[in-house]
């Protein structure tokens, strides 16, 4: 709904709050959270309330009861221009560069069970996924899989095993999600050298050779660094001569670490084997911007993102794209191509891609994954992007994890906050400033409750929603009254 060239979020509250089988822990009635289903609702609206916690799934806008759940859901974000590489991360691009450009895939590489998760694993309602279409040739279920979702086999490693070991391969891993049934072919693989019975390749080689190589090799390079050191001293670039030595420009380039960007894009390579392409288009969600035409060329709302390798879909993913940040909401992939861990890749590739917008549109800078839940193995592998923040339930202040992760060890559900005096800024106030919708009319709940006579049960429920939306949220979005 649009009024004078602004967009207006309409919405219903849900007063139900009865405890629901938990899809984390399976309690059987130890979940709970409220809710409230969005007819329509402005991107920046949106982005308020997940700063107050909330998250979407399909239409449905869902805020978990933190200090009574059975596993407290903490809002998580990803500084994506400051974003950095684990050990672990490049793993998984270089396993994805090895696959399209030579058609290699590691000996012994787990493959996920074909089980499904939703994003919502955490409440009881079905998910309402984009209405888009993607038109493709149905011949098996595609795997539905999130970043509310992630078996333990699955976590990002901090201290990965070598290289060595690293061979047998790494299980798919998942991340946020939408739909989508694709038809698969064969893969073309590439064993390494020294595997098998053919005798025409080199044998294996010991690890204590291996290991010893590596090591003369880095001395090698620490020794080329202080020459190249002791070069620049004498050589420095000056108007008459602005061009670095040649060896000098070599050892910085070598020195420098790859980027997120540099890993995609090296592996995309005219002459490989497999080609993967990666396109956008928009679908339909209660997004809306009030201008089609502010921020990133894309605009704001919500978005497919699609995976096609060699000309078949793979994977499907969804993003919301808001005011200052990407937030992941769905991805669904073929199970066949688990072992590309496609969760992850599609997590590094809209990280890239945040990064991309914020070059035209420069208030974009984070990217949102979802929740966080410190008490759910399954979920604590997205503590392992790096710089990331929790949202403190009690102040809906921003607060960097490494901070939070002692107090979750003893405590589920805890303030992060460590000031103890900070507040919710923006703490509901005035009641009456409650903005509703009646018989087509906006109007303050004042004036509501004048016309309605209001009931008590009516103004408890106005003044549930209006606190954990906040009052800025509660003064400009429209709730719905009959």
């Amino acid at each position: 709904m649009m009024a004078g060239g602004r967009v207006h979020s309409i919405l219903e509250y849900f007063t139900a709050d009865d405890g629901y089988k938990c899809g984390y822990c399976k309690g059987s009635s130890s979940s709970y959270s409220n809710g409230m289903w969005a007819h329509t609702m402005s991107v920046q609206d949106y982005e308020d309330l997940i700063d107050r916690g909330w998250r979407r799934s399909g239409m449905y806008v869902y805020k978990p009861t933190m200090n009574r759940t059975c596993c407290p859901q903490y809002t998580i974000r990803c500084h994506a221009l400051d974003f950095k590489l684990s050990k672990s991360s490049k793993k998984v691009l270089k396993k994805m560069a090895r696959f399209l450009s030579k058609g290699e895939v590691a000996k012994g590489t787990d493959v996920e069970p074909m089980d499904s998760h939703s994003e919502d694993a955490g409440i009881d309602h079905q998910a309402v996924p984009c209405n888009s279409e993607v038109n493709v040739d149905i011949e098996k279920p595609l795997k539905i899989v999130s970043l509310e979702e992630l078996p333990e086999s699955a976590e990002i490693q901090e201290n990965p095993q070598p290289d060595a070991a690293s061979e047998k391969g790494e299980p798919g891993q998942k991340h946020a999600s939408s739909e989508t049934n694709v038809s698969t072919g064969s893969l073309k693989c590439t064993p390494k050298p020294g595997r098998g019975a053919d005798p025409n390749k080199p044998p294996c080689r010991k690890a204590k050779v291996i290991r010893r190589e590596m090591k003369l090799t880095k001395l090698l390079q620490k020794q080329q660094q202080k020459e190249m050191a002791d070069i620049s001293q004498h050589q420095e670039p000056s108007s008459s001569n602005p061009h670095p030595h040649p060896l000098q420009h070599h050892a910085t380039q070598a020195n420098k670490p790859k980027s997120l960007e540099e890993f995609i894009s090296e592996s995309l390579t005219p002459d490989a084997a497999h080609k993967l392409e990666y396109t956008r288009f928009l679908c339909d969600s209660p997004l809306q911007a009030e201008n089609p035409t502010d921020g990133p060329p894309s605009g704001y709302g919500s978005f497919h993102q699609q995976y096609w390798l060699d000309g078949k879909i793979i994977a499907v993913g969804v993003i919301d794209i808001l005011p200052h940040c990407i937030s992941s909401v769905y991805l669904y992939y073929d199970p066949d191509y688990a072992f590309l861990s496609l969760g992850v890749y599609s997590a590094f590739r809209e990280i890239a891609f945040t990064t991309q917008l914020q070059k035209t549109a420069p208030s974009i800078r984070y990217y949102y994954m979802g929740f966080y839940i410190h008490s759910c193995p399954k979920m604590k592998y997205k503590g392992q992007y790096h710089p990331s923040d929790l949202l403190c339930p009690e102040t809906y202040a921003w607060v960097p994890i490494e901070k939070c992760r002692t107090k979750l060890d003893q405590s589920k559900y805890s303030r992060l906050n460590e000031d103890i005096n900070a507040e919710d800024e923006n703490s509901f106030r005035d009641l009456g400033r409650v903005l509703v919708l009646y018989k087509n009319a906006v109007m303050p709940y004042s004036i509501y409750q004048r016309r309605k006579k209001g009931r008590a049960d009516d103004e408890a429920a106005v003044r549930q929603y209006a606190s954990l939306v906040g009052q800025t949220c509660a003064e400009r979005m429209l709730l719905y009254r009959s």
